[in-house]
């Protein structure tokens, strides 16, 4: 991951303080920022994940700089036409580093933050109408199949770490376990010295996409990478010993999510790999292979942690009737005596009551 790999550079990160922006200075909140710590820890309250509040968090800290820039920012004042033009904003924004606008389904994470905000603002009595309640929204971007990498090019991704070297080590060992499980790269991060069993090979993943935890089973390639990180790689990077990380930074702390997804994305464009997307191909590319292999896509979603819809179970199920209804031994011929048809009881008739007693 590092410009220059090595146990030298490993060394020289070592007490090195690890970059970033400087200590923000206390500042005096007002409007929509003086409300937004009350309306997070009123989220948290109501046991919202930690990753759904910082998109919270994020979502009202763009709101407040773009009425900021109005001049005019206090929830008092807000009428519904000031939320239709955020949202044309949201509409016509674009991202300054490749210019790409927002998809439709960020707008509607975004819109539904603020939905949210000001219908606690009018519950707890800080404005006396919600100008957000008849909000229209956009209509949901269709889902599209994702796209997944192939066997060529899963090869030439993880022929790229150098093995001999300890950020090499790591970094091979982070791929072989995507591939082998189709975890996320925020569950990555989040995984702890402790929550790899060698002995068994599986995978604990704590508190994941909407809290859930998970059991994972390791295969065996992947179990071998990651005896040999833990016994080769990791105690060269842990020297803090409040850190329980299993992949470590450099400098000893745990990998954050963005930058693992970077990292990813300099593997993908140095291959020659144009598919959008960095660490969730992985996660396409371990399913997809499971269902090519024979695996059941009820067998697939479950150790991925992907949510069963509705829709989806009701098509299994016709499926399942279907297939059972197809494999039904046939009762023609000769075969009605191989499998003769099951015993079926006979149709009822209409219930008789009790001839009436009398009474001499």
């Amino acid at each position: 991951m590092p410009g220059q790999p090595g146990l030298p550079n490993l060394t020289a990160m070592r007490g090195r303080r690890k970059g970033g922006a400087p200590t923000p200075q206390p500042r005096i909140l007002q409007g929509i920022a003086a409300h937004a710590d009350a309306f997070l820890a009123n989220l948290a309250a109501r046991a919202y994940s930690q990753p759904s509040i910082e998109a919270h968090r994020w979502a009202l800290r763009q709101f407040a700089a773009w009425t900021a820039g109005r001049g005019s920012d206090d929830p008092a004042l807000f009428i519904r036409a000031d939320l239709e033009a955020y949202q044309l904003f949201l509409h016509h924004y674009r991202s300054p580093r490749g210019g790409k606008p927002l998809v439709t389904n960020t707008q509607l994470a975004r819109l539904g933050c603020i939905r949210r905000f000001f219908a606690w603002l009018c519950r707890s009595g800080t404005i006396s109408a919600n100008p957000a309640a008849d909000l229209d929204l956009p209509r949901k971007q269709a889902r599209h199949l994702p796209k997944a990498l192939n066997a060529d090019e899963i090869a030439r991704l993880l022929a790229i770490p150098n093995p001999v070297d300890p950020f090499g080590l790591r970094d091979r060992t982070m791929l072989e376990l995507f591939y082998a499980t189709g975890i996320r790269r925020t569950e990555m991060t989040n995984l702890d010295h402790g929550d790899y069993e060698p002995a068994t090979r599986t995978l604990v993943v704590r508190q994941g996409k909407g809290g859930k935890s998970r059991m994972l089973p390791v295969g065996e390639r992947a179990a071998a990478w990651m005896d040999r990180y833990l016994a080769e790689s990791r105690p060269l990077f842990h020297h803090l010993p409040s850190e329980t990380a299993l992949f470590l930074s450099g400098y000893g702390t745990r990998i954050s999510p963005a930058y693992l997804g970077n990292w990813i994305k300099k593997l993908l464009k140095r291959c020659g790999i144009d598919k959008p997307g960095s660490c969730h191909l992985w996660r396409h590319s371990c399913a997809t292979d499971m269902h090519r292999g024979g695996a059941d896509i009820r067998y697939v979603q479950e150790p991925s942690g992907a949510r069963w819809t509705g829709a989806q179970r009701r098509a299994s199920k016709r499926c399942d009737r279907k297939g059972a209804s197809n494999a039904r031994p046939r009762t023609h011929g000769n075969d009605a005596y191989l499998h003769p048809r099951p015993h079926r009881r006979p149709a009822r008739g209409p219930r008789q009551l009790p001839p009436a007693r009398t009474i001499g």
